[in-house]
């Protein structure tokens, strides 16, 4: 072993508080209790940025497909056809032809605006993350020109069940004789889907495809079809292919390109949060310096009768190399247990606090999900332990190193 016997028995001494080192001993508690909050604030925090953007990014593509096929100019006419070309290019999963439209939706006096996405009912069905998560009515009624699913949130908002009606007002006017006016229809609510995004839940409108392409005057038309691949971080390798597909009449547009700014602001967020939170374990491992310090300072006379013992230089280096870096060690070691423990129960945590608070502490109205999401990457753990390690290593190394230099003649006059 690099420490012997002798070696660990003199560090763990020299951490016991004593009457002449108790400052020396505070000191210790303090870098060690930084040390802890560090590392484990540190888990904490990349879990729920890891889990943030994890969550994020499965409601995205499991709502919207992982790349759009657009017309240029007009809307695309022959979907059907352009649908089936691009399912049969290698990695497409499907490929669904969609209606898309901003509305505005009234009820009783009050109005909010919404997104209509006219899609067949046998393409809303396949998108588990919709269909497995209706919570009032049923999707078997989603057919005919007036039946749509909205959002539990948007139900709320109007204070609407399953059955009722809801008003949508498309942007565009019709002219008549007596002039121009808004196009009006009331929709009968047939079910109410919640997939815990808050966004999608309390704006999204899904209508039968045919009743939108009559909503929306698109008459056998579309405005876009949507590409599901088998692996969403590749398709700007099957962009080219796909295209080709459709033909080049048309564009395209995936969903990095549609959500860049928002994801790259996440994970600037998480580095610069690392970067924060690091701080507090530099700070706790100058803490270990100065405590070593003043340790090596007042055990001189220590070291000087060690040193005329027999004791050689390289000893007494690893002796209070050893005293300090257990303070970094045992620090890490709490931390990582302590915030892996409050990752794994993050929700308990939230509901409690919640409670002593009296109000909500996560606003999915702000952050988009309605739960705070937490998920724990090993390699991340990985990675805060091996900083943390390396700042406890590093920081008793001077101390040591000036403890292994004492010339135990000058220790012994001084005292």
């Amino acid at each position: 072993m690099i420490f012997g016997s002798f070696e660990r028995l003199l560090a763990l001494r020299y951490l016991r508080a004593r009457r002449r080192e108790g400052f020396v001993s505070v000191v210790a508690i303090f870098s060690l209790v930084g040390i802890f909050l560090g590392v484990g604030t540190l888990i904490v925090v990349m879990s729920v940025m890891s889990g943030f953007r994890h969550e994020l990014l499965s409601q995205i593509l499991g709502v919207n497909g992982h790349l759009s096929v657009l017309g240029i100019s007009q809307p695309i006419a022959d979907y059907q056809a352009v649908a089936k070309r691009i399912d049969a290019v290698p990695g497409v999963v499907s490929a669904t032809p969609i209606v898309e439209g901003q509305v505005m939706a009234t009820d009783d006096g009050r109005a909010t605006g919404a997104l209509v996405r006219g899609i067949r009912p046998e393409d809303l069905k396949a998108r588990t993350l919709v269909s497995d998560s209706i919570r009032a009515g049923s999707l078997k009624n989603f057919h005919g020109e007036d039946a749509v699913a909205i959002g539990t949130r948007l139900a709320q908002r109007f204070g609407i069940a399953v059955g009722d009606g809801i008003t949508l007002i498309a942007p565009e006017f019709t002219v008549t004789t007596i002039g121009s006016v808004p196009r009006i229809k009331t929709y009968r609510v047939v079910a109410l889907f919640e997939v815990g995004m808050y966004e999608y839940d309390s704006s999204y409108i899904y209508m039968p495809l045919e009743a939108a392409q009559i909503f929306f005057r698109l008459k056998d038309q579309v405005n876009a079809v949507e590409v599901f691949v088998e692996d969403p971080t590749k398709v700007g390798l099957l962009r080219i292919a796909i295209r080709r597909a459709a033909g080049l009449e048309y564009r395209t547009l995936d969903w990095q390109d549609a959500n860049s700014s928002f994801f790259n602001a996440v994970q600037t967020e998480k580095t610069v949060m690392f970067l924060i939170l690091s701080l507090i374990i530099v700070v706790a491992a100058f803490n270990i310096t100065s405590g070593q310090y003043m340790l090596v300072k007042g055990k001189g006379r220590d070291i000087a009768i060690l040193r005329t013992m027999g004791a050689t230089s390289g000893m007494v280096l690893r002796i209070f190399f050893l005293s300090g870096a257990m303070i970094g060690v045992l620090g890490t070691l709490l931390g990582v247990a302590g915030g892996v423990a409050f990752t794994l129960n993050i929700q308990t945590v939230q509901g409690w606090v919640e409670q002593l608070a009296g109000t909500a502490v996560f606003d999915p109205a702000v952050y988009f999900l309605s739960k705070l999401p937490a998920r724990l990457n090993w390699e991340e753990v990985g990675q805060v332990v091996a900083m943390a390690l390396a700042i406890s290593f590093l920081a008793p190394l001077l101390p040591a190193w000036l403890a292994a230099r004492l010339d135990p003649v000058v220790a012994l006059r001084n005292e």
